[in-house]
């Protein structure tokens, strides 16, 4: 019998029990914000350097123990365990990327004071938040948390996590790691449970809400946020397109793009769901691609939908774009099979359909063809999404990348910017705002001072009621001559 104050994590291509966890109430998330605050005080006294020593700990850590984690992954998410171990190794990459330069990107800025202020020392300090609540979405159970948690706790602040509640094994294992290799430390909480839970984390005295998720969740989150005056980094879904023009390499592209869309059974915010390629060139693309996906197998290139609920949003958009007549290169009106999709690519969808317009997040795919780059730009651009794009030329790629409305873009590969950490993820529109990863994920997490110190004293005191008219004199003057 389940208890009122558990969750059961399900394997979703099997519907077998993988574990059970606790439905963290809201009185226990206040209790666990209010020990991470005492923790992050400790925590910031120890420094870069000892923050850095831990931190590279639980990478080793999980290195150490990365089969565990891996079949861990694929049993609560579906995903093959080869795609769970990738997504475990980019983690650790970013955690020690993150570990390791903390202090190069958030230490004391000098800045030159003005010919006004000569006498002033002036610097800017990153000072850390304090406590971070994160909130985890499923599909990358370690990699997208750790863009949050890692750099969070690199910038010297404590953490409260909250899984999804489709893989709680995960965030269980996570906090459970980090306490081993750092047992009373108090900076890293997993508070594991369903909606009811993200939202008392949303609505508690954290600092800054890290919210990985759909749109219409994160606009909840940031409204219950917005009580408080909560700051709330927000990543959200995306509608990515990849742009294929007349010189591209035509068999990388149709091998890349597919990987993009069927990758995790396209239960990826920044996997693509719609293709736009130049007419001269579409027929090859569209046979390259249609001849590739003839051996992608559902259950075995890719698994189950971890969300059952999902299922419904992918078969609606397949039918719709069917009834608006879409040509089915591979699969059919009827692919949804649960727990799985099988893999579908469609060509000529009207870009009125939801399977252009909504997140499908689904191993799907929409084919158009564009008589110009111009036109491709402006489909691309004409989404409510503005998370990631995929561009695929020999001599213009920069200059279309330049001109898309989105936060990141892969040029002549698919989702290339996930792996380096120095790269900051995130997008714009309803794909969210906020940086994780790189120099501007670690100071997401931190707030500026601005400190200044006078140094000598000058004779024209300008912070005085008795300010002369002599002194107003000088200053316009000096203001005139250095402005003429």
């Amino acid at each position: 019998m389940t208890l009122v104050n558990e969750i059961i994590s399900y394997a979703p291509s099997t519907g077998e029990e993988v574990g059970r966890y606790p439905d963290t109430s809201p009185e226990m998330i206040h209790q666990l914000v209010a020990r991470a605050k005492v923790g992050a005080e400790n925590w910031n006294t120890i420094g870069f350097n000892g923050r850095k020593g831990i931190l590279r700990k639980w990478a080793a850590y999980i290195a150490a123990n990365i089969d565990e984690l891996a079949n861990l992954v694929s049993k609560e998410t579906g995903k093959p365990t080869s795609d769970a171990m990738l997504e475990v190794a980019l983690a650790i990459d970013h955690l020690s990327w993150a570990s390791k330069n903390a202090e190069r990107y958030l230490k004391n800025s000098y800045r030159s004071p003005g010919l006004l202020m000569a006498n002033m020392s002036t610097h800017v300090e990153h000072v850390p938040l304090g406590v971070v609540g994160v909130i985890g979405p499923w599909n990358y159970p370690v990699f997208t948390p750790i863009g949050s948690i890692g750099y969070a706790l690199a910038a010297g602040n404590a953490v409260v996590f909250k899984p999804s509640e489709y893989t709680p094994g995960v965030g269980h294992w996570l906090g459970e790691s980090f306490n081993h290799v750092a047992p009373g430390i108090n900076v890293l909480f997993v508070a594991t449970g369903g909606p009811e839970t993200g939202k008392a984390l949303a609505e508690s005295a954290v600092n800054k809400i890290a919210f990985t998720g759909s749109t219409r969740t994160g606009k909840k989150v940031a409204a219950s946020c917005a009580a408080n005056l909560t700051p709330v980094l927000m990543e959200c879904g995306g509608k990515d397109a990849a742009i294929i023009d007349i010189d591209a390499d035509i068999n990388r592209a149709a091998e890349a793009v597919l990987w993009g869309a069927m990758a995790n059974a396209g239960q990826t915010c920044i996997g693509m769901e719609r293709v736009y390629v130049h007419a001269q060139v579409a027929d090859k693309f569209i046979s390259e691609i249609g001849r590739l996906a003839a051996t992608v197998v559902a259950g075995k290139s890719y698994g189950a939908s971890t969300m059952p609920a999902q299922l419904a949003i992918i078969d609606a958009h397949i039918k719709d774009a069917a009834s608006k007549g879409a040509i089915f290169i591979i699969g059919s009106a009827d692919s949804v099979v649960p727990p799985y999709t099988n893999p579908t690519i469609m060509m000529n969808v009207p870009e009125n359909s939801s399977a252009m317009t909504e997140e499908t997040f689904g191993p799907t795919l929409a084919i158009n063809r564009v008589n110009s780059m111009g036109e491709a730009i402006a489909l691309t651009n004409a989404s409510r999404y503005g998370l990631g794009a995929s561009v695929w030329s020999k001599r213009n790629g920069k200059s279309i990348a330049s001109q898309l409305q989105c936060g990141m873009v892969s040029v002549n590969s698919v989702m290339s910017f996930t792996a380096s950490p120095t790269m900051p993820f995130g997008g714009i529109k309803d794909s969210g705002y906020g940086r994780i990863q790189g120099p501007e994920g670690l100071r997401e997490f931190t707030y500026c001072r601005s400190v200044v110190r006078t140094r000598f004293n000058l004779p024209l005191n300008l912070t005085s009621l008795n300010r002369s008219a002599k002194s107003d004199n000088v200053v316009k003057k000096l203001i005139q001559l250095l402005n003429r």
